[in-house]
């Protein structure tokens, strides 16, 4: 479906405020209507110490104290996807502002797919109800009297959501800055081809539609960067830009995922996302841990 289907809205410029947090280089976001108070956060950051087993709770505290000095009214707390690299805030800042937390309603088939590969047992559920809100392809929804819909753009995973808020548009991991290019599309259920194909649904949406990405690893040693435009994507993107095609994009992603490492926190990463950031159950003595799969993924 061509995004001109979709209910645009360049006259609305939302006030962005980025948080990078450099030891998994997320960048989350406060997202304010700007006729109101009422605000979203995209893509929030739980601390983990995966070698001392630590969770706290830092990067999440910089965005609540934030908020709660300018004043602002929590809505919505927006996850993208189910990362494979850092783990969610949502919950943690839900507890201490209220919202919603969202994510795509293809969770589900993740959910199922890593339920399996972690051995969740029958307790774990694979519907997506520890979400408060499931978006499917062209949802809306509102923080206060700003109207915002949401594109379907798997490829990287199978649950991938793009955000658009007035004139900014949220893409998680569907692309990088121009000279990043875009992600990888080797975990379960992604797909070289449909990320490309998702690619172009969000390069169809206005040339100055602002992008914010999910990530940043400032290649050739630039400083950290995360807004940029549509048009900018379309003509310097090194993986997609200039008119390459969707089988020259398949060719080279599936070349280069080959020789990646996985995330070092994809083994927490999934097991705390796809349950909306929450740890998993304690056992009967009242310990949490986590699972390690072996040649699993």
């Amino acid at each position: 479906m061509s995004t001109q289907s979709f209910p645009v809205n360049m006259a609305v410029t939302p006030e962005v405020t980025a948080f990078f947090d450099p030891a998994t280089n997320t960048i989350s976001y406060v997202v304010k209507d700007p006729g109101s108070n009422a605000c979203a956060v995209v893509d929030s950051v739980m601390d983990i110490d995966y070698a001392a087993g630590r969770i706290t709770y830092d990067s999440a505290d910089r965005i609540i104290a934030f908020i709660r000095e300018q004043g602002l009214s929590l809505e919505w707390l927006i996850e993208t996807h189910v990362h494979a690299d850092h783990l969610s805030g949502a919950p943690y800042i839900q507890g201490k502002l209220g919202g919603r937390i969202g994510i795509g309603d293809r969770i589900t088939v993740v959910q199922e797919t890593f339920g399996k590969i972690f051995n969740e047992g029958t307790e774990f559920q694979r519907d997506g109800s520890q979400f408060d809100r499931l978006f499917a392809d062209g949802d809306t929804y509102s923080i206060g009297g700003m109207s915002c819909f949401v594109l379907y753009t798997p490829g990287h995973t199978p649950a991938c959501m793009t955000h658009v808020m007035g004139n900014a548009a949220f893409v998680g991991d569907t692309l990088f800055m121009p000279d990043g290019g875009s992600a990888r599309a080797d975990f379960p259920g992604g797909d070289a081809g449909t990320l490309y194909d998702s690619i172009q649904k969000v390069l169809s949406l206005p040339d100055d539609m602002r992008l914010f990405m999910c990530h940043d690893y400032g290649p050739n040693g630039r400083d950290i960067q995360w807004e940029t435009t549509v048009g900018e994507e379309k003509a310097h993107n090194i993986h997609v830009g200039g008119g390459k095609t969707r089988e020259e994009f398949i060719a080279f992603r599936t070349a280069r995922d080959a020789t990646l490492d996985m995330p070092k926190l994809i083994i927490p990463s999934l097991q705390v996302n796809m349950r909306a950031g929450q740890l998993p159950p304690k056992d009967e003595s009242g310990r949490t841990f986590l699972k390690v799969p072996i040649n699993g993924l």
